[in-house]
């Protein structure tokens, strides 16, 4: 699956617009917020149950107060004090312990309508924590900024969820670069796959060829014949490196052949977009429409960044190099850049995956690294035989076994150097 042509700048563009409308439409709504009369910030506050036993114990205690004070004030006090008074006098025979039982009786009237005071505030603030807890639990599955409490998730689900909130951080350590270059806000961040890496927008083609890993470079290396020459080819665009002197320009051949060979190539590229099948079909029923060869064009390497790029995200484009050593690379994805990402260019292009090359080691010790490799070699175990430094010598060298002439047993074998990483 491919998307449609694009640009990081047209992209930056969109995000960024996207990302205002959205601070908007929550500024508005905010500020509908603070409009609306019916809320209050007593609503809004969270209540811990220390705190609703505390608030009840002294409401009841309030309005049992309340009530006593407006009894006094109705003219209640003074009366009710002389008559308690004219009455005790009126007594015929009452003594101390009479008055405290009445004293007893009154106090426990009085505690009682404070703890059935009590326990009707005690329910009638359960239910107010009750709508809180259910408000909260509400307004967390809507927030934008909800937080997962990770202590209550198992270890498993946990590091699962650690590994997926960034598939594309990437641990760089700051003390392998010299220098420290900031990222400005807003970077694109573009994940390419060759083996896989992270570019930033404003890099250039070449920062990310010299970041490109190939054991065919370090076998020409090694054989004298390195090539500095290769090129990009993105979009009907051939993005060649010519920074070495040396260095060779790999579209001209086949530019020129386009311009020379229109009617071979023309046919050759209707192979490719229409299939086989489709130029058949063309050929006996001649119905199909003609297709057009694109107009293929050549930029500098080292001119081009990426942010000047036309490409489909998730197409397949080509990196050739040393002649014809070709590779499949494909601009998988690109956001803006995060805190959580490396903040240092200088670090960029940064490799988040690479295959891991398999070691040969020798066929005869089986212990060390292979660094040569025989073919048609009659003494060998194997064809090709992979053989480390020591076992080589043994068999062929001035340290093995020779004739009696001086002469090694025999030499009519192919003998290369065996490069890993």
């Amino acid at each position: 699956m491919a998307s449609r042509l694009t640009k990081v700048p047209d992209f930056e563009n969109c995000l960024l617009r996207l990302l205002q409308e959205l601070e908007a439409e929550l500024c508005w709504d905010s500020s509908q917020l603070c409009e609306d009369d019916d809320l209050s910030v007593d609503e809004l506050k969270v209540y811990t149950e220390e705190e609703l036993v505390g608030m009840a114990m002294k409401e009841a205690f309030m309005d049992q107060n309340i009530a006593e004070n407006s009894q006094r004030a109705g003219g209640g006090g003074a009366e009710s004090s002389s008559t308690f008074e004219s009455s005790i006098v009126s007594l015929p025979k009452t003594n101390c312990t009479d008055i405290v039982t009445i004293n007893n009786s009154t106090t426990r009237k009085k505690r009682k309508a404070v703890q059935d005071s009590y326990i009707a505030k005690v329910e009638q603030l359960a239910m107010i924590k009750l709508k809180q807890d259910e408000d909260k639990a509400a307004a967390r599955l809507h927030s934008f900024n909800c937080k997962i409490n990770e202590c209550s998730i198992p270890s498993e689900k946990t590091e699962r969820m650690k590994s997926l909130r960034s598939t594309n951080s990437a641990k760089v350590k700051s003390s392998d670069f010299r220098e420290h270059i900031a990222v400005l806000y807003p970077e694109t961040v573009l994940c390419v796959e060759t083996q896989e890496f992270l570019v930033l927008g404003l890099q250039t083609l070449t920062e990310l060829r010299d970041r490109i890993y190939c054991l065919t470079d370090q076998v020409m290396q090694k054989a004298g014949e390195h090539d500095p020459s290769g090129y990009f080819l993105i979009e009907e665009v051939f993005y060649n490196d010519m920074r070495h002197p040396s260095a060779i320009d790999y579209s001209e051949p086949v530019l020129d052949w386009l311009r020379n060979s229109k009617d071979e190539a023309l046919e050759k590229w209707e192979c490719i977009i229409n299939g086989e099948l489709q130029q058949k079909q063309r050929a006996i029923l001649g119905s199909l429409s003609a297709s057009h060869l694109p107009h293929f064009k050549a930029i500098d390497m080292h001119k081009a960044r990426f942010c000047d790029l036309r490409f489909r995200l998730g197409a397949g484009y080509l990196y050739c190099h040393q002649g014809d050593c070709k590779h499949t690379i494909v601009i998988r994805d690109m956001r803006l850049i995060h805190p959580e990402d490396v903040n240092n260019r200088a670090a960029y292009p940064i490799v988040i995956f690479q295959i891991k090359l398999r070691v040969q080691k020798c066929n005869v010790c089986s212990i060390y690294r292979a660094t040569k490799v025989t073919v048609d070699d009659k003494w060998a175990r194997e064809n090709p035989c992979y053989f480390c430094d020591y076992c080589y010598s043994l068999l062929h060298s001035s340290d093995g076994y020779f004739l009696s002439d001086g002469s090694p047993p025999y030499n009519d074998f192919l003998v290369y150097d065996y490069l890993h990483d």
